[in-house]
């Protein structure tokens, strides 16, 4: 069964995260949010805004439709 694509988006922002070395606290830093709100996010337990969703690319070094081609690349 495919998992919900909050899950999903979760994931993927946790592997980019962990990719480019930063740990929660540094990338909440980074983008200006608290380590709880991106842990909850990386747990697919919060539905971030559009607004939440650019920051959090940027943060990673892309743009929001960089991000999105890493998630369609996620196995469901």
């Amino acid at each position: 069964m495919k998992k919900p694509l909050v899950q999903q988006f979760g994931q993927c922002v946790r592997e980019l995260r962990l990719a480019t070395g930063m740990s929660q606290i540094e990338f909440g830093e980074k983008c200006g949010f608290y380590q709880t709100y991106l842990s909850r996010i990386e747990n697919g337990q919060a539905n971030p805004t559009l607004n939440a969703i650019e920051v959090i690319a940027n943060g990673l070094g892309m743009s929001i439709f960089e991000l999105f081609e890493h998630l369609k690349e996620q196995p469901g």
